[in-house]
């Protein structure tokens, strides 16, 4: 399915797979990508509470660099939602793939990949992103200050299958500049959009909560966290797993 009258419409070398409620895209394009889907294919549902998609990825390169797609994907979020929502909706990205709107988290992004050997070529490689368009609770909006959603922030009008078609073409005009001019641009868009850069930070890691200060990214969008004299660089590749 690759959009019809009300479904979203996808640019070349994407075909859309919506799937029902109760199916995690993410979780779905995971699986497929494994039993060797083409490359390309966009699993998503849109709910009456959420919009869920996941894109799947056949990198030609490390996995190391390939994360790259990581930032892309949340670079194509942001510029499709500003392009769509009212001028004073602002949007952020965190390092570890969440998403900010009005200095509030509202979703995020996701990883997976057949490796986590970060000098591998992997087979494949899923970005998935879930974004609220409701509160949690309908009845109490506001009642978690420190997240929102998409109709909280004044987004009613932003229709979530035209998010996602939009998300798709923004992102994919993203990896055409990373595949032809390298990560320049792309890294030069992303740290205007990084949240938290230059400050003091709290992580959350498989060995427990890390501080520090985020002083920056690497060439490959690994994390530069300065604790006391030492600087730390925390690539992409521990985000995988979603």
């Amino acid at each position: 399915m690759n959009g019809g009258a009300d479904g979203p419409s996808f640019p070349p070398l994407f075909e859309g797979r919506e799937v029902g409620r109760g199916i995690d895209p993410f979780a779905k394009a995971c699986a497929e990508a494994a039993l060797g889907c083409d490359a390309g294919a966009i699993v998503y549902n849109i709910g009456a509470d959420r919009l869920a998609a996941a894109i799947v990825f056949a990198p030609e390169v490390a996995l190391e660099d390939a994360m790259a797609m990581l930032p892309a994907c949340g670079v194509g979020f942001q510029n499709a939602l500003g392009a769509l929502a009212p001028p004073e909706v602002a949007v952020h990205l965190t390092w570890e793939g969440g998403i900010l709107v009005n200095g509030a988290s509202c979703g995020g992004l996701r990883a997976a990949s057949s490796t986590a050997d970060p000098d591998a070529v992997p087979d494949w490689l899923v970005v998935g992103l879930e974004v609220p368009l409701i509160p949690d609770d309908p009845d109490a909006p506001g009642a978690e200050p420190e997240r929102t959603s998409l109709y909280e922030e004044g987004c009613v009008e932003v229709a979530p299958a035209r998010l996602l078609e939009s998300w798709s073409r923004h992102t994919l005009v993203w990896i055409n500049r990373w595949s032809e001019e390298g990560a320049g641009p792309l890294h030069a868009e992303w740290r205007g959009l990084a949240h938290g850069m230059g400050e003091e930070i709290a992580l959350d890691r498989p060995d427990g909560e890390m501080h520090g200060t985020f002083v920056g990214v690497d060439e490959r969008f690994g994390m530069l966290l300065r604790q006391g004299g030492d600087t730390r660089l925390l690539p992409l590749t521990g985000l995988l797993g979603g």
